[in-house]
C-alpha cells in the first residue's frame, strides 16, 4: 500500500472513530442536546472532525508504521487530539451565540476527546498486536530463553520477537536479581536464577539460550556457560558493553559463543604511557604482517600513533588487506605495504636503510609442526637464518628494539619447528651481547583464531556432521586470543631491557578433547551422540605437554601481572655463530643433499634438549622434559599442559 492510498484509508477510519466518538457523546448527553438543531450536530460534528483530522495531518500522525508502534507514538496521539479538542472548544467558544443561545455542556469535550483518543490509538495498536501474534506463530520458531531481565534483555526480547530474520521465540527470562523473580518483563516471566537454568530448559522446551549480560564479569558469562554446556541446547551471546556503545541491538549482534568466552579472563590492561613512550612518533616495522599475529600487532601498533608502520610480508594479498583495513581505521597513521621475504637478506637491508626503523617486531615464521618435520629445510631456512637476517639487519641499521615472537614449542623441543624457534630465541640474545640494539623474545603458546588454529577446524567439522578428529585424549593446550597476544607483546616490548625472554600468562590449559566436547554442546548437540570424537593419533613432532620454560631458567615478576621474565641463559657466542654458520652452509649448498637426518642431528648439536619424535602416531618419550609441565603455581602455570590438533 503506498502512502497516498494508506493517508487515505487511515483518513476515513479516523473520520469513522470522531463521527463514533461525537455519537457516543451526543448519546450520553442527549438530555442537554434536544434543544439543539440538526444544523448545529452537523456542525459540532465538522467541526470535531476537522480540528483532529487536521492536527493528526499536520503532526505527521500518519507517517509511522504501526506495526512497530509504541508508547511514542500513543503519547503523540494525545497530544495532537488535545490541542484539537482545546482548538475547537476555543472555537466553538468565539461563535457559540450565532450557533445557539445554550452553551455547548464541558463534558462533551471529555467524553469525545476520550473515545477520540481511545478510538484512535487502539487502531494504532491493534496493527501491533497482529503483527506481534503473526510472528509468534511464524512456523519454525525456535523457544528461547534469554539470560539477563535488564536493559539488554528487554532489548534482545524486543528485537527477536519484532525482526523478521529471527527464529527465536522467547517465552522466558532468568534474572539473579530476586526482586523481579516471578515477574513479567516484556510480557514475559522471570521464572527462575541462572542455576536454575537445566530445569528451566526441560520445563519449557527451550531450545536456545541467550546470553543478555554485556556488562558482567567474564567470570559471570563463563559460569552461566558452564551451566549452559550441559543443557544440550545452542547458547547465543550479546556483544560486551563496550561493542554496544556506538550502535543499537539488533540480531546480527547475538553471535555463537566462541571459545575465548570459556576462558574467563578479563581483558588485558595496558600502560599507555610506557608503550607510547617507544612507539608514538617512531618508524616501526612488523614482518609477518600479513599473518594473524603480525596483523593484530600492527592494529595495536597503529592505536599508539607512530610516525610509520611498515607492513612486511610475502604474501601480497594478505599485505594487501592489512594495508587498506589500517588505512580506514587510522587515516593519520602512515603505513607502507612492502613485499618481502625475510630469507632474503638484501632485501630486507635494503628496507631497513631505507626506512630507518627504530622498533622492529619479529612476527615472521613457520609455525606448522608437522609440516615442517616434512620441509625442515624451510624451517630452517625462514625461522632460523630468516631470522638472523632480520637481526642482522636491525643491528646495521640502528634499530633500538627488536622483539621476536616466540613459542612454547621452543621449550624442550620435539619438532623441527620448536628446534629452529628456540635456536631464534639463542640467536638474538646472543646478538643482544654484541650490540647497542635490544634484543628479546616473547613466548605464548596456542592462539586463538590464528591460521591453522584447531577451533575454525572443529567447527567446520560439527556443520559437516562430523566426525571431530582430536590426536590424543589427553592432549592439552594453554590457548590466549589473539588480542591479548597482540597487545601483551607491545606491552613486553616496554619492559624490555635487552636479552629477556617474556613469558606470558595463559591462563589454566585445556584439554582439547573437552574443548571439542564443549563447541559440540554449545552448537546445541550431544557429543558421540549427534557428532562423533574420533581419535588419530599424535603427529609428527607433536607432544602431550608443553612447557613455557627450560631447566636452566627461572621466572620472575615484572611491572605487569600478565607478564613474566626468565633469565638469560648464557650461550657461547663464538660458538652459536659457528654452529649457526655451519648449519647454513649445509642446508644452502648446491652440491650437497641435506636430509632430513642431517638436519635434525645438526638442530640437536645446537640444542642439545632437542627431542626428536618424527614418525606417526608414536607416542612422546615420558622423560622429565615433556611428563609434566614445570610447576608454578604462584604464576597460574600449575597445571600440565598438553596438545592436540585436529587434522
Amino acid at each position: 500500500m503506498g502512502y497516498r492510498q494508506r493517508l487515505l484509508f487511515m483518513g476515513l477510519s479516523d473520520v469513522a472513530i470522531v463521527s463514533l466518538a461525537v455519537a457516543i457523546a451526543y448519546l450520553v448527553l442527549s438530555d442537554l442536546f434536544r434543544m439543539f438543531d440538526s444544523l448545529v450536530m452537523f456542525y459540532i460534528l465538522i467541526g470535531q472532525i476537522g480540528f483532529v483530522i487536521g492536527l493528526l495531518a499536520w503532526t505527521e500522525m500518519y507517517r509511522p508504521v504501526f506495526k512497530y508502534a509504541s508508547y511514542t507514538e500513543l503519547i503523540a496521539i494525545i497530544k495532537s487530539v488535545t490541542v484539537a479538542e482545546v482548538l475547537f472548544f476555543c472555537s466553538t467558544s468565539v461563535v457559540q451565540y450565532a450557533l445557539s443561545q445554550i452553551a455547548i455542556p464541558p463534558s462533551f469535550y471529555l467524553i469525545s476527546w476520550s473515545f477520540t483518543i481511545i478510538g484512535i490509538g487502539g487502531s494504532r495498536f491493534i496493527w501491533r498486536v497482529v503483527n506481534d501474534t503473526y510472528r509468534r506463530r511464524k512456523p519454525r520458531r525456535y523457544r528461547t530463553l534469554i539470560v539477563g531481565a535488564g536493559n539488554a534483555g528487554v532489548l534482545v526480547a524486543r528485537e527477536l520477537t519484532l525482526s523478521g530474520e529471527s527464529d527465536y521465540l522467547p517465552v522466558a527470562f532468568v534474572d539473579d536479581d530476586p526482586r523481579i523473580l516471578n515477574l513479567h518483563v516484556y510480557g514475559l516471566p522471570v521464572v527462575g536464577k541462572r542455576i536454575d537454568i537445566p530445569e528451566v530448559v526441560k520445563r519449557y522446551a527451550i531450545a536456545k539460550v541467550v546470553l543478555a549480560m554485556p556488562s558482567a564479569p567474564k567470570e559471570t558469562i563463563t559460569d552461566t556457560l558452564a551451566i549452559c554446556k550441559e543443557c544440550n541446547v545452542e547458547v547465543r551471546i550479546l556483544p560486551r558493553v563496550s561493542d554496544l556503545l556506538c550502535s543499537d541491538v539488533s540480531i546480527k549482534m547475538i553471535r555463537e559463543v566462541k571459545i575465548e568466552d570459556l576462558l574467563g579472563r578479563e581483558p588485558v590492561q595496558l600502560d599507555p604511557l610506557k608503550i607510547s613512550q617507544y612507539l608514538r612518533e617512531e618508524v616501526v616495522l612488523v614482518t609477518g604482517a600479513g599473518g594473524s599475529i603480525g596483523s593484530e600487532l600492527c592494529r595495536q601498533i597503529a592505536s599508539f600513533g607512530p610516525r610509520k608502520l611498515l607492513l612486511v610480508g610475502r604474501g601480497e594479498y594478505s599485505i594487501f588487506q592489512i594495508e587498506q583495513e589500517l588505512s580506514g581505521k587510522f587515516p593519520t597513521v602512515e603505513q607502507v605495504a612492502i613485499i618481502a621475504d625475510i630469507k632474503d637478506r638484501k632485501r630486507i637491508r635494503d628496507v631497513m636503510t631505507t626506512y630507518r626503523p627504530s622498533v622492529v617486531f619479529h612476527a615472521a615464521a613457520h609455525k606448522h609442526v608437522p609440516l615442517m618435520e616434512l620441509n625442515p629445510e624451510e624451517a630452517v631456512k625462514n625461522n632460523i637464518f630468516g631470522t638472523k637476517n632480520v637481526a642482522e639487519c636491525a643491528v646495521e641499521c640502528g634499530v633500538s628494539k627488536f622483539v621476536l615472537i616466540s613459542t612454547d614449542k621452543a621449550v624442550n623441543p620435539t619438532s623441527v619447528m620448536g628446534a629452529t624457534k628456540r635456536i631464534a630465541e639463542m640467536l638474538i640474545q646472543g646478538l643482544n651481547d654484541q650490540c647497542e640494539t635490544k634484543f628479546v623474545a616473547v613466548r605464548f603458546g596456542n592462539v586463538l583464531g590464528s591460521r591453522g588454529s584447531v577451533i575454525p577446524i572443529f567447527k567446520r567439522q560439527i556443520q559437516q556432521g562430523g566426525p571431530l578428529t582430536v590426536t590424543h585424549p589427553e592432549m592439552m593446550r594453554f590457548f590466549m586470543t589473539i588480542t591479548e597476544a597482540a597487545q601483551l607483546v607491545i606491552q613486553a616490548g616496554a619492559l624490555a631491557e635487552g636479552g629477556e625472554i617474556f613469558i606470558l600468562d595463559m591462563g589454566k590449559p585445556v584439554k582439547i578433547s573437552d574443548l571439542a566436547q564443549d563447541l559440540v554442546r554449545l552448537s546445541g548437540l550431544v557429543p558421540h551422540q549427534d557428532v562423533r570424537i574420533v581419535y588419530t593419533g599424535i603427529r609428527p613432532g607433536e607432544k602431550l605437554r608443553e612447557e613455557l620454560l627450560t631447566s636452566e631458567e627461572g621466572m620472575g615478576a615484572t611491572n605487569h601481572d600478565r607478564i613474566f621474565v626468565c633469565k638469560p641463559t648464557g650461550h657461547y657466542w663464538p660458538v652459536l655463530s659457528e654452529q649457526i654458520k655451519e648449519l647454513e652452509m649445509v642446508v644452502t649448498r648446491t652440491d650437497y643433499h641435506c636430509s632430513k637426518h642431517d638436519i635434525v642431528g645438526m638442530l640437536q648439536q645446537i640444542v642439545p634438549t632437542y627431542l626428536h619424535n618424527g614418525r606417526q602416531g608414536e607416542p612422546v618419550p615420558e622423560t622429565a622434559a615433556n611428563q609434566s609441565a614445570l610447576s608454578l603455581p604462584s604464576l597460574r602455570f600449575d597445571q600440565p599442559q598438553v596438545e592436540v590438533s585436529a587434522k
